[in-house]
């Protein structure tokens, strides 16, 4: 018996529909996979450019230092160090092995070895741990040039090799990976350029996401139980 063209369409419908059906799945997986780790990523990135600029503010103001000298034409500050309150009364510190100043140009200042709390606000607080950073104090700039780690009270940690930050602009980038981690959920790229004090964020090179389901899970029942 010969099939007409009506009943093979009717025959090929259902595994179009599937199709299309596990596409959409997919696809729904995507977005809640980008609704989990994307807020991370900005909360994180937000954070490093807070916390960074809270340094940057805290310095060169009334640092303690253990010795100083003259070296090559550089003044040199033995452990520089720096610790108080903010005006909402949390602690916060800087130290480091060394403070570079040239004498020609003191407007730039260089820290080796950088360890660092600060107040991101009054329940979370950012430690900064970077092998080197160098100030302009007249650009108002700054740039972690060796790698450097952020690990935020609230349970989010970050790993960096560089970046460069313009604190009046509100922008960092780098061209070298960044990884990004907290409970349930994880970003890595080769490359992440940010403006507008972490509104924009562009993440290149081999971006991958990883999320544990149970993270899907929470976040869906969170969105279902919203009226």
């Amino acid at each position: 018996m010969l099939q007409t063209t009506s009943e093979k369409s009717q025959g090929a419908s259902p595994p179009a529909a599937d199709r299309a059906y596990r596409k959409a799945i997919r696809h729904s997986a995507r977005v809640r996979r980008l609704r989990v780790v994307l807020p991370l990523a900005a909360v994180t990135i937000t954070l490093v450019f807070a916390a960074v600029s809270y340094m940057r503010s805290i310095l060169p103001d009334e640092i303690q230092i253990e010795s100083a000298q003259l070296e090559d034409g550089k003044l040199v500050m033995a452990k520089p160090a720096i610790a108080g309150r903010n005006s909402e009364g949390v602690p916060y510190s800087l130290r480091a092995d060394r403070a570079l100043q040239d004498m020609k140009n003191p407007n730039m200042i260089t820290l080796k070895t950088i360890s660092a709390a600060l107040p991101v606000n009054d329940k979370v607080i950012a430690r900064v741990e970077a092998e080197s950073g160098i100030f302009d104090r007249v650009a108002n700039r700054m740039e972690l040039d060796k790698p450097f780690t952020l690990n935020m009270s609230s349970g989010i940690d970050a790993q960096f090799k560089s970046a460069k930050l313009d604190i009046t602009a509100g922008t960092m980038e780098t061209d070298q990976a960044v990884a990004i981690q907290t409970k349930g959920a994880s970003i890595v790229a080769n490359a992440l350029n940010m403006k507008d004090k972490g509104k924009t964020m562009i993440f290149t090179g081999n971006v991958r996401l990883n999320v544990d389901p149970a993270a899907l899970r929470s976040n869906r029942s969170t969105e279902t139980a919203q009226p």
